[in-house]
């Protein structure tokens, strides 16, 4: 299956006599996209026509639990999705993502309390709801053509990362329930064609690039499986998201535009690893908007354009100090003159043109 919203990138030169002396170059480079649950609140068309006036070129749209106001599954997979897509289309957007962060939480756990405001009920019933609901997203992207669905993979027990008292074994065989939760889902990506980028992040199995590397060789590198970057999530663990680019390549199947801020005056007294309110004045971490935190983004956006990623930037907005509505504005305003077009193939400095 081609998945319809993303453009491969076509470097081509082409001669023309008649009109041009030398080739003329074509080229197709990333778009910015909007991940648009941060406005749940208000009519998808408002926000289709918020998002298009400022020049985004891309929705991410969530559909799990208490997420879905944009976007009824029910509704798309009884005939709906055509009249969707097209209301899409008719402010000039396409979709670039469903997401299920919360619901796909489930399929990994964890399964007690913790996961009680998604849903209350027995492991079982937690992990079969989250099973359930990613095989519904599956059939709601096809119908849509959208060829990528990001989210978590969860974890039991995070806390397992600290290898006492349970021992290095436990973290370990923690990547053998995942694959084994997760491979019957992947099949049904597989199936329809569709990719799950998983979110590198605290709680889960793969939150930095040497766990995202380990649970990527535990699913034997099937194809139906990669990443969704968010750079803000990596800073938050002192992970180069450059590192992250240039190891996993390919595997990178979306991007989140966030950014981080480890906040100087503030890490000697609550560490990056701070809980709490987003909006402690002492809080050592907080995600902020692009542009505003300590993300690298030309050296980011470069590793980018080296293992030719081509799909959207989609932002997220979760400052909890700039407002929604101006922190989507300072987004894009950002990030536009920014955006490269992709490298020529052959690169012509040390070459002499021949005479």
């Amino acid at each position: 299956m081609a998945y319809s919203q993303v453009e491969k990138v076509k470097v081509y030169m082409r001669e023309d006599a008649e009109r041009h002396s030398e080739a003329e170059a074509v080229v197709h480079y990333m778009k910015i996209g909007l991940f648009t649950w941060v406005f749940n609140d208000r009519p998808l068309e408002d926000v289709l026509r918020f998002a298009s006036g400022l020049g985004y070129e891309a929705v991410e749209l969530a559909v799990d639990k208490g997420r879905d106001n944009h976007l009824n599954m029910d509704k798309v997979l009884s005939g709906g999705a055509t009249e969707f897509k097209r209301k899409v289309e008719n402010y000039g957007l396409e979709i670039s993502a469903l997401s299920s962060h919360i619901d796909s939480q489930l399929v990994g756990g964890p399964h007690g309390v913790d996961t009680d405001t998604i849903i209350k009920g027995t492991p079982e019933e937690k992990m079969r709801y989250g099973v359930d609901r990613m095989k519904k997203t599956v059939e709601t992207a096809a119908a849509l053509d959208v060829g990528v669905v990001n989210g978590f993979v969860g974890y039991e027990n995070f806390s397992r990362w600290f290898v006492w008292p349970g021992g290095v074994e436990l973290w370990e065989e923690g990547y053998e329930r995942i694959v084994e939760r997760w491979n019957p889902i992947l099949d049904v990506f597989g199936d329809h064609g569709i990719r799950f980028a998983h979110e590198p992040f605290p709680q889960e199995q793969a939150f930095s690039t040497e766990t995202a590397e380990a649970l990527l060789k535990a699913f034997d590198m099937r194809k139906e499986f990669g990443f969704n970057l968010d750079p803000a999530n990596l800073l938050w663990c002192s992970v180069d998201p450059v590192v992250f680019v240039k190891r996993l390549r390919d595997r990178i199947y979306s991007v989140h535009a966030k950014d981080g801020e480890l906040v100087k005056e503030n890490l000697g007294y609550s560490g990056s690893a701070a809980t709490g309110d987003w909006r402690r004045f002492d809080r050592g971490f907080r995600f902020r908007v692009v542009g505003w935190g300590q993300t690298e983004w030309r050296r980011l956006l470069t590793a980018l354009v080296m293992v030719k990623y081509d799909h959207v930037l989609s932002v997220e907005h979760e400052d909890p100090w700039l407002n929604r509505t101006d922190g989507c504005r300072k987004a894009i305003n950002f990030l536009k003159p920014l955006i490269p077009e992709p490298a020529e193939e052959e690169w012509t400095r040390d070459r002499l043109d021949e005479r």
